[in-house]
């Protein structure tokens, strides 16, 4: 994984943005290893391309660039024509600059993606191996999706895609209707605390009992979010009503920077989530009967609420921590909390005078609060209590 990583993460690749030449070393890279395992392409007719599922987008500026899809037929007759998606995505942000997603929009220079998603990508590669050689009762559909960074354009083309195909040029079912469930990993490279979250737990109705006991099995502290939404691949299956699992070890300073870089990364942490990964896809692709899809509305209240303060920090969603309070996974410089003293790392245990212990409360904490005022927040760093005096302003809108 360690050797992927630093591949597709080297400077050579000039950080994957898509329709570039480091995106075609990537999916060439991607596809080598595919074709090495043997697997079977996804169109049937193009031989040594067929892993590509070929597509264009954007309306000023045309690029084309594509998926990398193998099937991996199952070993039940009865279960071997439903499909489980194991997916990351390879793209990333190029050379950054403004419009780009980048986190430093005035630094030109590589964004390597290690973590995102060099990380996924070293971890399906791993996991299309491991089945390969443990075939499972279903079929496994491994796919690295491109223009992710764009706006989820890889995976919502390819579920279109599969809608229009009869089946005959490809190795698939006729349509999407064959695929019961998708597992979605996208940066999986900064493990802390033997924590990830996993997003989609309430998308069928035996996945979060499956998740926490392989968890518990396995030793990882696991949050478990019920809707299967968010900024990543997952959210276009959701869409269609497919039953999704999302696996990631939360954001960092370094996400969306140059400074994502594979020496960054946990790989004891990656082969955690490795063999975790095994084990849930395994107990998936064995279920007797498919899962069920149900329906959960969007919990992220934090990109529809409209605050009239910021803080100008990412909450750890995943709640890692084993003390009371809230991580403040990237404290962004020259907002309020950085300009108070507050940092990355920091648990906020009270907001004004007021406890936290949750991402719910956090965002009661912002709604109750006022533009121009000065407020304590207490934090734990270490296991050094401070109180800092925070300025609030407004969010920019």
């Amino acid at each position: 994984m360690r050797q992927a990583v630093e591949y597709l993460a080297s400077q050579e690749l000039g950080g994957r943005y898509p329709a570039t030449a480091g995106d075609t070393l990537a999916s060439e890279f991607i596809a080598g290893k595919l074709r090495k395992l043997k697997f079977k392409p996804i169109v049937k007719e193009k031989k040594n391309k067929g892993y590509y599922h070929d597509f264009t987008y954007g309306k000023n500026e045309k690029r084309t660039t594509h998926n990398i899809i193998a099937v991996l037929p199952g070993k039940d007759k009865r279960l071997r024509n439903e499909y489980i998606v194991v997916a990351s995505h390879y793209d990333h942000l190029g050379m950054g600059g403004k419009g780009s997603g980048s986190r430093r929009p005035d630094t030109l220079g590589v964004h390597p993606g290690a973590d995102d998603n060099a990380s996924g990508d070293a971890v399906v590669l791993e996991l299309a191996k491991h089945f390969k050689k443990n075939r499972q009762p279903r079929s496994i559909i491994f796919a690295f999706f491109g223009a992710e960074e764009q706006g989820l354009v890889g995976s919502k083309f390819f579920l279109e895609w599969m809608k229009k195909e009869d089946g005959r040029r490809i190795n698939l079912p006729a349509n999407k209707d064959g695929i019961v469930a998708m597992v979605n990993l996208d940066m999986v490279g900064r493990m802390r605390d033997n924590a990830m979250s996993v997003s989609g737990t309430g998308t069928s109705s035996g996945f979060k009992a499956m998740v926490e006991e392989l968890a518990e099995k396995d030793n990882l502290n696991v949050a478990c979010i019920a809707d299967g939404y968010g900024p990543s691949d997952h959210a276009s299956f959701v869409a269609v009503e497919i039953p999704v699992l999302f696996l990631t070890t939360g954001g960092h300073m370094e996400y969306h920077t140059p400074a994502d870089v594979p020496s960054t990364l946990n790989y004891d942490g990656m082969q955690q989530t490795l063999e975790f990964s095994k084990e849930l896809i395994g107990r998936i692709a064995s279920m007797p009967e498919a899962p069920d899809y149900i329906n959960v509305p969007s919990s992220n209240k934090m990109s529809h609420a409209k605050f009239k303060v910021t803080l100008g920090l990412m909450p750890d969603v995943m709640g890692a921590s084993n003390v009371p309070g809230l991580r403040a996974d990237i404290v962004v410089a020259g907002k309020p909390a950085h300009n108070a003293g507050i940092r990355s790392g920091d648990i906020i245990q009270e907001i004004d005078g007021k406890p936290l212990k949750d991402i719910e409360e956090y965002m009661e904490r912002l709604s109750e609060l006022t533009p121009g005022t000065t407020i304590p927040v207490k934090v734990l760093r270490g296991e050094e209590t401070i109180v800092f005096q925070v300025h609030l302003t407004p969010p920019i809108r």
